[in-house]
């Protein structure tokens, strides 16, 4: 049943966190938050989330977007660079983004969005919403150490999921409802999960995300967290129909929730 009420005369707003191809949950919440009837019409993303939310503002349908993950690969020969400050070339991703967005730039979208990336030279947190829009994705995604940085003006960016990886602060105040999505929960490993040097890279960033995301939910009207993504890592693109179904269901159970609370809230 979608609930009609809730979506009229408010600003719904939508974050959604990095999480490499686990982003593909994003999608899956998106097609039942869409069954639902409450439609976001602002968005905040960063990493994954900022591919997700531009495909989602550019109104791109929910299986073409799941098809960027399940038929966009990473590790192609001609994406490894030797010159720049990762093993992939991000810039060599533009041709996979431009199908999603032909028109290139934030002013074209359907729906208000906001990319945060990382400024490596300052050390802070800088939002794009103006202008040329695939750079700035890039430079969202850009994780560190795998994808090289990306120079938009005089600057150096990379993921926005190093100091910000749920990224509400620029629609907290402007929307009636906050859905968030995170899609990088965590369980606690064994010791033997530890073999190279990647492994103990991502459960560093975990812990740091984690802490700075969780005081950030009390914020939001609605968090859709599907806890059995812990069991796959960023760049699980082989689990793709897996992670995509786990975010839809999540979203459900979710939403019936906040609805059920909003009628007894009413009563």
């Amino acid at each position: 049943m979608k609930h009609k009420e809730m979506e009229t005369s408010k600003n719904v707003g939508l974050v959604l966190s990095g999480g490499g191809f686990k982003g593909v949950a994003h999608v899956g919440a998106i097609k039942a938050i869409e069954e639902s009837g409450l439609i976001p019409n602002v968005i905040s993303g960063t990493s994954a989330g900022a591919i997700v939310g531009s495909f989602y503002a550019a109104g791109n349908s929910i299986e073409k977007m799941k098809g960027f993950f399940s038929n966009t690969p990473l590790f192609k020969f001609n994406r490894f660079t030797r010159k720049k400050a990762g093993f992939l070339d991000s810039e060599k991703f533009y041709d996979d983004l431009i199908k999603y967005l032909p028109q290139n730039s934030f002013e074209s979208l359907d729906k208000k969005l906001f990319v945060t990336a990382t400024n490596l030279v300052e050390g802070t947190v800088t939002v794009f919403d103006k202008g040329e829009l695939i750079k700035p994705i890039l430079a969202s995604a850009a994780f560190p150490g795998v994808f090289s940085p990306i120079k938009i003006g005089d600057q150096l960016y990379s993921d926005g999921w190093i100091l910000d990886n749920f990224p509400i602060a620029p629609i907290q105040k402007d929307c009636d409802i906050i859905i968030g999505i995170d899609v990088t929960p965590i369980k606690q490993p064994k010791i033997t999960d530890f073999k190279n040097s990647y492994s103990v890279m991502q459960r560093a960033y975990y812990l740091k995300e984690m802490s700075n995301s969780e005081i950030k939910f009390k914020n939001c009207d609605l968090v859709i967290q599907p806890k059995k993504l812990a069991n796959y890592g960023v760049f699980s693109g082989g689990n793709v129909d897996k992670m995509f179904d786990l975010g839809y269901e999540e979203a459900k159970q979710q939403l019936a929730l906040y609805f059920e609370n909003q009628k007894q809230q009413l009563q």
